[in-house]
């Protein structure tokens, strides 16, 4: 059993920075991971992807915002989310992908991120 427990959100005003961390109780090396987002009343979606070689993938409306990145040393998974807009309210969770089926095998709990004035 895999423990993701992200951490980071909070409330920010529209054009501010947030940074999200995701600390994983085993190892994550061997594993692709990922950050999604549900906004009130919409299906959960990717926001970004980060491969075991780093390569990086992320839904058009935030790229050149957002900044996936990864530290196997110390099993966490960060999301830099810079000139956020309203539209980025939503709770975030982390996700790991199973190296043996490639598909999600466990989720955090999720931290919620609010832009707002």
């Amino acid at each position: 059993q895999v423990q993701l427990v992200e951490s980071g959100g909070g409330l920010v005003q529209p054009g501010g920075s947030l940074r999200l961390s995701c600390v994983a109780s085993g190892s994550i090396r061997l594993n692709v991971m990922g950050w999604y987002r549900q906004a009130p009343g919409k299906q959960r979606e990717l926001v970004a992807d980060i491969s075991i070689g780093g390569r990086t993938n992320y839904v058009n409306s935030v790229k050149g915002r957002f900044t996936i990145s990864r530290d196997n040393a110390k099993n966490t998974v960060y999301l830099q989310m810079n000139s956020l807009k309203p539209e980025d309210t939503a709770v975030y969770y982390c996700n790991r992908v199973s190296a043996a089926t490639m598909s999600s095998d466990y989720w955090g709990q999720g931290t919620q991120v609010t832009v707002s004035s």
